[in-house]
């Protein structure tokens, strides 16, 4: 195949729209469910190389979530906690922990699931059963991998009433050193972003605490890869082989901190024995589920514990959780890694990563405050690395 043609562009006024190699060689791809479109295939061909990467960095199956050009989560396949699993409502899946492919989409779709309602979905390795039965069962827009087996393959297809979007990309494929794209008839060409993100990265430690042990340095590779297919500004935060907390698209360095922190404190507070506890009516739907807890947690437009309110949720009324309750239960959560794709130009960003656990952070470095952070990192007890590399991406 060498051109796909699309429905329409962004938007359905932007016709006539398609895919095709300039030089008009075949597509590395195969599209072999659905027709998807334009944002499909951006998200499809940016989330590919996010987990292409953290793959063969770390050399653990991976997995993202993307929803408009920008990842909610990527993660590595480890075995989830108990507690985890039932945050992603992913408790009852039989199987789970002997797919490492699996367990990676799981905690990838897990992290911020109001975000990654209605995703695309990125695949390191060909799709098994497990997680084609995930995929299965969520709202989703669609999903690209190396392979399909068969059995998972006709799972995916029988989804949305066989056209959910199921493309399956050319493992061997590598794209031109050189890149365009047209703005307002434009011509842009810059080389492609080909930068290693791996531990030596990380080797430039500027801080009185010099120590990050291996599992922070998979955290922080995990961020960093993903700030780079991340739009900017942009700041990750990462646990326990995953992203638990994106702010992508934000003009200010410190908002794309706090908005990130607030993600993570959500991801860590969703794992709260209280708010396992919420007694959902059982015929509850999942997404009702997702924007419930997130209103529990974050006291947000609707609040699910007044009367009139919560009897449409829960079998009984619940105790609403305080600021209290929530400070001290993210105060025993530590050991968070913390990447940012641009320098810091204020010491405020540390002090909020703190508030979320930071203890790990990789930034560029290069700010003329840059002695500032430093301060403000070692009044915490924070190991922050110089990368002296920038990972803007738009």
């Amino acid at each position: 195949m060498k051109e796909f043609e699309l429905k329409y562009g962004c938007n359905p006024n932007q016709k006539p729209a398609k895919i095709y190699m300039e030089d008009g060689s075949e597509l590395p791809i195969q599209v072999l469910s659905g027709r998807p479109g334009y944002i499909n295939f951006l998200d499809a061909f940016n989330s590919y190389q996010l987990v292409r990467e953290i793959k063969n960095e770390l050399g653990l199956p991976a997995a993202t979530s993307f929803k408009h050009v920008s990842p909610t989560s990527a993660a590595v396949g480890t075995v989830l906690s108990p507690e985890l699993k039932r945050a992603c409502f992913v408790d009852d899946v039989k199987g789970l922990d002997d797919s490492p492919l699996a367990c990676a989409y799981a905690r990838a779709r897990g992290t911020d699931r109001l975000s990654s309602f209605g995703d695309w979905i990125a695949l390191s390795e060909p799709c098994d059963v497990t997680t084609a039965k995930l995929i299965r069962r969520e709202v989703s827009d669609g999903v690209i991998a190396p392979g399909y087996s068969e059995k998972a393959l006709e799972i995916l297809k029988k989804k949305r009433n066989g056209s959910y979007n199921v493309v399956q990309i050319d493992p061997d494929y590598v794209p031109a050193a050189q890149e365009k794209k047209q703005v307002f008839g434009i011509t842009f060409e810059q080389g492609r972003n080909n930068f290693r993100i791996n531990e030596e990265l990380l080797s430039n430690v500027v801080t009185a605490n010099k120590d990050i042990p291996a599992e922070a340095k998979r955290d922080l590779i995990i961020a960093l890869l993903t700030l780079k297919y991340t739009q900017s500004n942009s700041v990750a935060y990462a646990y326990d082989g995953q992203a638990i907390g994106v702010g992508a698209g934000q003009q200010s360095r410190i908002h794309c901190t706090r908005l990130a922190g607030t993600k993570a404190d959500t991801w860590f507070l969703r794992q709260m024995p209280k708010v396992l506890a919420l007694p959902f009516k059982e015929d509850t739907a999942r997404t009702t589920r997702d924007n419930v807890i997130d209103g529990y947690i974050n006291q947000n437009e609707e609040d699910v514990c007044e009367d009139g309110i919560w009897q449409r949720y829960f079998t009984e009324r619940p105790e609403p959780l305080t600021q209290e309750e929530k400070k001290a239960w993210l105060s025993t959560r530590q050991n968070v890694a913390l990447g940012s794709d641009a320098f810091f130009p204020f010491s405020d960003n540390v002090e909020r990563a703190h508030r979320s656990g930071v203890k790990y952070i990789a930034e560029p470095g290069g700010s003329i405050r840059d002695d500032d952070v430093i301060a403000a990192c070692d009044k915490y007890g924070i190991a922050m690395a110089f990368t002296g590399m920038r990972l803007f991406h738009h």
